[in-house]
């Protein structure tokens, strides 16, 4: 499975760059489509801000919102999926004694949001622990739907959890979670571009997620949707200008416009869109398909050479996996196993994802497959591993 056109992306190569999950890599043609919007911004800001925005960011969220199956109604761009998550516990409508439920997988920023939003309401965060290795899909819904009280009122899950690189049921969730009453912010920080997307048939409340990691565009833009029951309480963490305007859409207005800042990534993400899914023939379905494909092979094949345990079943694995990291690669250090993993394997040429999760003694390893990625290059990665022991 060779890597396609991976010199349409600056990467550094002398690094083997197995953990796109993370922070994601722009192409170059997307970076100079966000360059030149910046020069034009800048060659006049009045102009541009006054005149030209309203229109860009228009059909910005047109392009991305169909992206991802939505409609322009409720769907908004933000900084990142944590931004997403914060707005939408912040607006939720909570009250003393009520209980927030999440998972252990859930990304850790989300769960301290979470936390913080709770004690200022006098709620609580109840954790459902997942298995892991999990077993499969029914297990994991099975451990949401009985760590379930009748004081639940919201969740917050994830779709593809970062730490074990699972895609996890979100509709069988949102499903049996709304049976018992209880709403769901969805965090898709991995989902877009990973897999085929329609948010509002979810059944969420509300959905969060990436565009820098699996779409390519630049770093800092992310997107919000609401459904329509929760479009008039959910508002962003900054209210400015676009709050007072009159004869229009208050939740389009609200997120529109949060003061001045550089809207370049936002407005570059339809550029993304094309160039990421123009690299295949097939478009999209094609490059998901084939990412998938490698992130299986690098599995098969760390698996087969250094007897690790997957975090879960094949069914369950998007465009990247993870592993159980044995206690001799994580022992000692600062502390911080998971960040002196990254850091050791960085120092050898080879970036790959490491983190923990919530209550768990353990540290995953994860890699990474996209279109600048062949499944040749988890080979450095085995033999390094392999003189560890």
């Amino acid at each position: 499975m060779a890597a396609l056109n991976r010199d349409r992306w600056d990467l550094d190569p002398t690094t083997v760059f197995l953990n796109h999950g993370s922070y994601g890599a722009a192409p170059r043609q997307v970076l100079d489509h966000q360059r030149d919007l910046q020069r034009r911004m800048e060659s006049n800001p009045v102009r541009f801000m006054v005149e030209e925005y309203p229109g860009l960011i228009a059909a910005a969220v047109d392009r991305c919102a169909a992206f991802v199956g939505a409609g322009p109604d409720g769907f908004a761009f933000v900084a990142n999926a944590t931004t997403g998550v914060n707005t939408v516990l912040r607006s939720a409508a909570l009250s003393p004694g009520d209980e927030i439920l999440v998972t252990d997988h859930e990304y850790e920023a989300c769960i301290l949001a979470a936390e913080h939003v709770a004690r200022r309401r006098g709620c609580s965060v109840r954790i459902a622990a997942l298995r892991t290795p999990t077993t499969g899909p029914d297990e994991v819904v099975e451990a949401v739907v009985n760590a379930i009280t009748p004081a639940t009122r919201l969740a917050v899950i994830d779709h593809v959890t970062s730490a074990t690189a699972l895609v996890l049921p979100i509709v069988e969730i949102v499903s049996a979670l709304a049976e018992r009453g209880v709403d769901t912010i969805v965090d898709g920080a991995h989902a877009p571009g990973m897999v085929d997307l329609d948010v509002p048939a979810i059944g969420a409340a509300a959905y969060t997620g990436n565009w820098h990691k699996w779409v390519c565009a630049p770093k800092g833009a992310g997107f919000l949707w609401a459904s329509p029951e929760w479009r008039e309480r959910v508002r962003p963490l900054v209210i400015s200008h676009g709050a007072g305007q009159r004869g229009v859409d208050p939740f389009r207005a609200t997120f529109d416009w949060t003061g001045t800042a550089d809207p370049s990534a936002y407005l570059s993400v339809p550029e993304a869109i094309d160039a990421v899914g123009g690299m295949m023939e097939g478009g999209w379905p094609a490059v998901r398909e084939r990412n998938r494909a490698v992130a299986l092979e690098m599995r098969r094949r760390m698996v087969d050479a250094l007897g690790l345990t997957p975090t879960g079943p094949e069914a369950m694995i998007g465009s990247m996996a993870a592993f159980l990291a044995p206690q001799q690669w994580v022992a000692g250090g600062s502390g911080d196993p998971a960040r002196d993993l990254i850091v050791r394997l960085l120092a050898e040429g080879i970036t790959i994802g490491a983190s923990p999760w919530r209550g768990s003694s353990d540290v995953s390893l994860r890699v990474s497959a996209h279109l600048h990625t062949e499944a040749d290059d988890v080979d450095a990665l085995i033999g390094l591993l392999r003189r560890w022991g």
